[in-house]
C-alpha cells in the first residue's frame, strides 16, 4: 500500500495480523470440530442443520441494515461523533433484528408446515442473532484499526462454544442441542463485545439515538441492504432450494463442499476490513494514490484466490474423503466447481470498498440483484437434474456476473471493471506501480 513502512502502515499490518489470528484459530477449530459434527450428524441431519443456518442467513441482511461499511466510514471521517453514530446504529439494528425474526418465522411456517421442530429451531436461532446489533462495537474498532479487542472477545466465545459442541457429540445429543449452542454463541458474542468496549476505555453510556443521524444512515445504507439481500440470496438460496427440491441429504452433501470452499473467505474480508480506512483517506491524498491503492487490492485478491482455487481443484476428492469420509464422497465434484466462486467473491469484496467510498451503493445493489436473479434462475434449471453440482455451477456463474462482468455495462464502473480484469489476468501490477 505504501513504499515504506510508515507507522500507519505498521498499524494496518498489525490490525490485519490480529484479524488473521482470530480467523486462523476459528478456521482450524471450525474445520476439526465442524467435520466432526458433520460426521456425527450424517448427511440428512447435517442437511437440516445447514438449512436452518441458511434460512437465518437469508434474512440477516435485513437485520444488519447494510450499516457495516457506512458506520466504519462515518467513524473514520468523524470519530468525535462516535456516541451518536454507534448509539443510533445499535438501535436501528436491534429493531430490524426483532422484525426480521418475526418475518422469518412466518416464512418458515409457510415453507415447512409439517416440521414444527424446524420452525422452533429457526425461531430460536433468529432471536439469538438479534444480539448481533452489538456488532457496532466491532465497527468502532475497525475504524480505529484496533481489532485486537474484538479478536480477544470472539476467540474466547468461539473456544467456549467449540467445547460445548465436543461435549454434545460425546453425549450423543440431538440436532436441537447444536442449534441451541449456535444461538448461545450469538448471545455471548454480543455481551462480550459490550464488555470489550468498556474495557478499552470507552463508555456505552455515551451512546445516544439521534433521529437525523438515523435518517442519514438509512438513506446511505438502503442500497447496501438490497445488495446484502441479493448477495445472501446467491450465497445461500442454493441450500434452501436444494432442501425444497432434493431433500435434506442433498443439502448435507452440498454443504460439506461449501464449508471447505468458503473456509478461506476470511482472508480477503480481513484484509479489506483493515485497509478500508486507508482507502477512504487515500481519496483525500489525490486520485493517483487512491487508484493505486484500489488496484493493489484487486491484485492481492486475485493472487490469493488462485493460490487457493487451483490446489483445491486438483485435490478435491482426496480432501473430501480425508475430512468427511465416504458418506460425503459426492461432495468432491461440487467442491471442484464451487471453489472458483471465491475468485470473484474476493474481487467483489475489493470492488465494494471502491463503490462505498464513491457513494455508488445503488449500483452495487443493481449488479448483485442481477447476479441473484441469474442464480435463482439457473438453480431452477439445474438442480432438478444435477442436484448439488447444478447449484454449484449456478453459484459460480452468478458470482462472475455480479462481482465482475456487470461492471462492464455501467459507465460509472467500467474503469473499475478494467482494473479487475487486469488483476484477474495477473497483469495489474504494472498499474499499481505507476
Amino acid at each position: 500500500m505504501f513504499k515504506s513502512l510508515s507507522p500507519y502502515v505498521q498499524k494496518i499490518l498489525g490490525n490485519t495480523a490480529w484479524l488473521f489470528s482470530e480467523k486462523i484459530l476459528q478456521m482450524a477449530l471450525g474445520l476439526l470440530v465442524g467435520v466432526w459434527v458433520a460426521r456425527y450428524l450424517e448427511p440428512a441431519n447435517f442437511g437440516r442443520y445447514n438449512y436452518i443456518l441458511a434460512m437465518v442467513s437469508l434474512f440477516a441482511p435485513i437485520a444488519k441494515l447494510g450499516l457495516d461499511n457506512i458506520i466504519v466510514r462515518d467513524l473514520a471521517q468523524d470519530s468525535e461523533q462516535k456516541g451518536e453514530i454507534l448509539g443510533t446504529g445499535f438501535v436501528l439494528k436491534a429493531i430490524a433484528s426483532l422484525i426480521t425474526t418475526i418475518l422469518l418465522v412466518v416464512v418458515v411456517i409457510f415453507l415447512k408446515p409439517q416440521e414444527p421442530e424446524t420452525q422452533m429451531l429457526i425461531g430460536i436461532f433468529a432471536l439469538a442473532s438479534s444480539f448481533r446489533a452489538m456488532d457496532v462495537v466491532e465497527y468502532w474498532f475497525q475504524s480505529q484499526i484496533a481489532s485486537k479487542y474484538v479478536v480477544w472477545t470472539r476467540n474466547a466465545v468461539y473456544l467456549t462454544i467449540t467445547l460445548f459442541k465436543v461435549v454434545m457429540i460425546q453425549a450423543q445429543a440431538p440436532l436441537m442441542a447444536f442449534i441451541i449452542i449456535l444461538s448461545l454463541e450469538q448471545v455471548f458474542t454480543g455481551i462480550g463485545l459490550a464488555i470489550a468496549y468498556q474495557r478499552s476505555g470507552e463508555r456505552l453510556q455515551q451512546w445516544r439515538l439521534r433521529g437525523q443521524r438515523a435518517k442519514q444512515l438509512l438513506k446511505d445504507s438502503w442500497p447496501l441492504i438490497l445488495s446484502g439481500i441479493v448477495i445472501i440470496i446467491y450465497m445461500r438460496i442454493d441450500q434452501v432450494m436444494l432442501a425444497q427440491m432434493q431433500g435434506a441429504e442433498s443439502v448435507g452433501i452440498y454443504s460439506a463442499a461449501v464449508k471447505i470452499s468458503e473456509l478461506w473467505y476470511f482472508i480477503p474480508i480481513s484484509i479489506i476490513n483493515s485497509i478500508f480506512p486507508a482507502v477512504v483517506q487515500g481519496k483525500t491524498e489525490g486520485q493517483t494514490v487512491y487508484l493505486r491503492r484500489i488496484q493493489k487490492m484487486f491484485n492481492l485478491m486475485a493472487v490469493i484466490s488462485y493460490a487457493v482455487a487451483i490446489p483445491i481443484t486438483l485435490l478435491s476428492p482426496w480432501v473430501v474423503n480425508l475430512l468427511y469420509g465416504p458418506n460425503y464422497g459426492a461432495a468432491a465434484t461440487v467442491l471442484t466447481i464451487h471453489i472458483w466462486a471465491g475468485v470473484f467473491v474476493s474481487s467483489g469484496v475489493a470492488r465494494e470498498t471502491w463503490l462505498t467510498t464513491e457513494g455508488l451503493m445503488t449500483l452495487s445493489a443493481v449488479m448483485t440483484a442481477l447476479g441473484a436473479a441469474v442464480n435463482v434462475g439457473l438453480n431452477l434449471l439445474l438442480i432438478p437434474n444435477y442436484g448439488g453440482v447444478g447449484a454449484a455451477i449456478a453459484t459460480v456463474i452468478a458470482q462472475i456476473i455480479a462481482a465482475y462482468l456487470a461492471g462492464a455495462f455501467l459507465p460509472q464502473t467500467r474503469m473499475i471493471f478494467w482494473r479487475q480484469t487486469q488483476a484477474l489476468f495477473l497483469v495489474g501490477w504494472r498499474l499499481s506501480t505507476r
